[in-house]
């Protein structure tokens, strides 16, 4: 089972890539495709052409993990991307959505209060 802790980004990948890389075509892919250090423990979301399998990829406690999921029928319903994005930016539980198969651009989530100048401010 995969566990998203609340410090840990997880970043989709807006383009489709070759599923058949492994541990170090992934790592290459995070350094050279999104601009980040595949060594800073979060996550990274990369689907198939055909939109029927997802692999997460991170960093934990001396090597690379990758999760694998394919679907026997259907496709995921990736979030809406905007044009020219390299990546989108979601939290635990959008991925958890988007492996259960929900469609996140049809989901609406409450605004939440933050404090001024807050963890989040700074982002």
């Amino acid at each position: 089972m995969l566990t998203v802790g609340p410090g840990t980004r997880v970043y989709l990948a807006t383009a489709p890539i070759d599923l058949r890389r492994g541990h170090d075509g992934l790592c290459n892919t995070v350094r050279a495709l999104l601009g980040h250090d595949p060594y800073g423990g979060h996550l990274f979301v990369f689907f198939g052409r055909r939109g029927d399998r997802i692999k997460i990829f991170y960093w934990e406690r001396g090597g690379f993990i990758v999760h694998y999921k394919r679907l026997e029928s259907g496709r995921f319903h990736l979030p809406r991307i905007e044009p020219g994005a390299k990546e989108i930016r979601l939290d635990g539980t959008a991925l958890t959505m988007l492996l259960d198969g929900i469609d996140l651009r049809h989901v609406r989530r409450p605004t939440h209060w933050e404090p001024p100048g807050g963890p989040l401010a700074a982002e």
